[in-house]
């Protein structure tokens, strides 16, 4: 987006916040209690102890039971075995953050980065087992929503590697850029700060959901789904209420998969200076949600 067309949007977006400040302490409190009931207590505690695991050097140890298989697979280094194991439990954006950070330090080639990007950023098994299965109709199977959102990993990352021309680890990397003392309180900071990044778009975007459930004259199917792209808590709740059986189950794959406007904007906030493509992690994740969704479909028809 060229920096021209910030200006204008900053405008336009405190014109909103001025004209309907209701909707904007309404959207505001649902989206700041959503960081805090939700966001902070099943993600911060991932956090810092990945933080932690990293700085004593343990990845080694706790990617044990799995390096084999990845490295078979997708030919990761132990560093890249860690960034797709972290992603596909710990949820968004925990993967991107972790990739970046590893493309900063040296641990990971810049190579390597941009094909876990695409595969290790993911909702946790967490979200979609808590929220997601307490939102879903009880006709839709949680067995082929957690099938449909997971199993694209595995073509997404073929295609990647195909496209970025990764045929595995490279062992001409520099030496690891490690800090002179691993510390706690810096793994703590370090992720209080990356937290309240995530509430502070969780806060803008929930606003932005309540001015969008507010249109008139949309139907309720068109503005559930338009939620769920920009942000996928609250869209998962609309699209509950409108939608039932396989076309609330495909609709809450795409979203759920896709991870909203609000994920995208978080995952850009933790890539710092790795020089890893936002506009490609956007890419990746419109792909994913489309997979996700026509697995989901195909599995109904079986």
């Amino acid at each position: 987006m060229k920096k021209s067309v910030l200006p204008f949007l900053a405008v336009m977006v405190l014109l909103l916040l001025l004209t309907h400040p209701a909707l904007s302490f309404e959207g505001a409190s649902q989206g700041l209690l959503l960081w805090y009931q939700t966001v902070v207590p099943t993600l911060l505690p991932f956090m810092i102890c990945s933080n932690v695991i990293v700085s004593l050097d343990g990845i080694r140890l706790l990617t044990a039971p799995v390096r084999p298989v990845l490295k078979g697979l997708f030919g990761l280094s132990d560093a890249g075995c860690y960034v797709l194991t972290s992603g596909l439990l710990c949820g968004y954006p925990m993967g991107a953050k972790t990739c970046s950070e590893f493309v900063e330090e040296g641990r990971i080639s810049p190579l390597e980065g941009r094909f876990l990007l695409a595969v290790s950023n993911h909702p946790s098994p967490m979200f979609l087992l808590g929220y997601v299965a307490s939102m879903a109709d009880p006709s839709v199977s949680m067995a082929m929503i957690l099938t449909a959102i997971y199993l694209p990993v595995l073509p997404i990352a073929l295609i990647a590697r195909r496209l970025y021309g990764f045929e595995g680890q490279e062992i001409s990397l520099p030496p690891v850029r490690r800090q002179s003392s691993p510390s706690f309180d810096q793994a703590l900071m370090n992720s209080f700060e990356v937290m309240i990044k995530i509430g502070g778009y969780l806060m803008l975007f929930s606003i932005l959901a309540e001015m969008i459930g507010q249109i008139p004259a949309v139907p309720a199917a068109s503005q559930a789904l338009l939620l769920g792209i920009v942000e996928i808590t609250t869209g998962i709740r609309a699209l509950s209420h409108v939608w039932t059986g396989i076309r609330q189950g495909m609709a809450l794959c795409f979203v759920t998969a896709f991870g909203g406007l609000c994920g995208l904007f978080q995952t850009k906030s933790v890539l710092g200076g790795s020089g890893l493509s936002a506009g490609h992690y956007l890419l990746w994740k419109v792909f994913h949600g489309t997979l996700s969704l026509c697995i989901f479909l195909l599995m109904s028809a079986l």
